[in-house]
């Protein structure tokens, strides 16, 4: 098989690089996949990075945090040869060798089947970014969000996660302010469906006043820091913002007012470890509810060579939309 490998150097640094590696090197797992598209994330930048981003801790490493392809081998009953599957999350491609490489061996209970309708290539369009989205929107949703409540802000929006965050809101009729700090993405995010562009320099001002205006009705913020805390005193009575990115900052120097008065909320959204029954429900959202043309028009198609470089590039936020990586090619 062929994959990126990461491996330490002299000066203790990680450097990545393709490699051929016998079947034998696969680790420990219930099912073989052969893979046939990857992605790029946030988290695979960081995986990338020379210090592996705190994330991969034992080398050589193969990275890669989604995947999806075909069943190969199976020793579980769940799947058999032939079977279309996609992963994300339970720390593949960190903490377990992932999925830049023509294939992978993982656990049955991590592997989720691949939704009629949706291809490989479609699914590593939305990979982690966004099935994240999807799971802030289910959870935005539980908590009251209907498309009549009003805007609903993304931020980061022409970031991976916001990318699909817009798309899947546009779709089902939510009215989408989508914020940006790069103005040559307007006319990407208006074709995605946002009504309204907010420049990021708007949002990263610090907090004057414990409450603004009432202006959102939600929220899908994959910035963090100081823009998500002021954002939490713009939220309308009773609304909510999911967290799912922390690219501003850890630290959120948020006001309590918001909270008392207004009862907002604040959502976190975790997609790593969700529970299988919830991930079926999400990728099967996914593959009714997610326009296909716009998803199209989010891809930058890569090769595995390519990996290394747009790793940093992401970093650098400098990746617009969704790096769809052809492991094969």
């Amino acid at each position: 098989m062929r994959a990126i490998v990461m491996e330490k150097a002299d000066d203790g640094q990680a450097v990545a690089r393709l490699a051929d590696l016998p079947d034998s090197a696969l680790p420990p797992g219930d099912v073989t996949v052969r893979v046939e598209f990857s992605t790029l994330n946030y988290k695979d930048g960081l995986c990338l990075s020379g210090s592996g981003g705190g994330l991969v801790r034992t080398y050589p490493h193969v990275p890669g945090i989604d995947f999806a392809g075909v069943v190969e081998a199976s020793d579980d009953a769940c799947y058999a040869p032939g079977d279309r599957v996609v992963l994300t999350g339970w720390r593949v491609g960190e903490a377990h060798w992932g999925g830049y490489a023509t294939k992978a061996r993982v656990k049955a209970d991590w592997l989720v089947p691949l939704p009629e309708g949706l291809s490989a290539r479609s699914a590593m369009a939305v990979g982690t970014a966004g099935f994240t989205a999807m799971l802030a929107l289910m959870a935005l949703e539980e908590h009251g969000l209907a498309p009549d409540a009003g805007e609903v802000l993304v931020t980061g929006a022409a970031g991976g996660v916001g990318s699909v965050a817009v798309a899947l809101l546009a779709r089902l009729g939510y009215s989408v302010a989508a914020v940006t700090g790069r103005p040559e993405t307007e006319g990407y995010l208006r074709d995605l469906g946002a009504s309204r562009i907010v420049p990021r320099a708007d949002l990263a001002e610090a907090i004057k006043r414990p409450m603004e205006s009432e202006t959102w009705a939600g929220c899908i913020d994959a910035v963090g820091g100081q823009m998500l805390a002021r954002v939490l005193g713009q939220l309308k009575a009773g609304a909510c913002a999911a967290a799912v990115g922390n690219a501003g900052g850890l630290l959120v120097p948020a006001n309590i007012i918001p909270f008392l008065l207004r009862g907002v909320s604040l959502l976190g959204i975790n997609s790593v470890t969700v529970p299988y029954a919830r991930r079926v429900v999400a990728w099967d959202r996914i593959a009714s509810d997610l326009p296909m043309d716009k998803l199209e028009a989010m891809i930058r198609p890569a090769t595995l060579a390519e990996v290394p470089a747009l790793g940093a590039a992401i970093l650098r936020g400098e990746v617009q939309g969704r790096v769809v990586v052809d492991v094969s090619a």
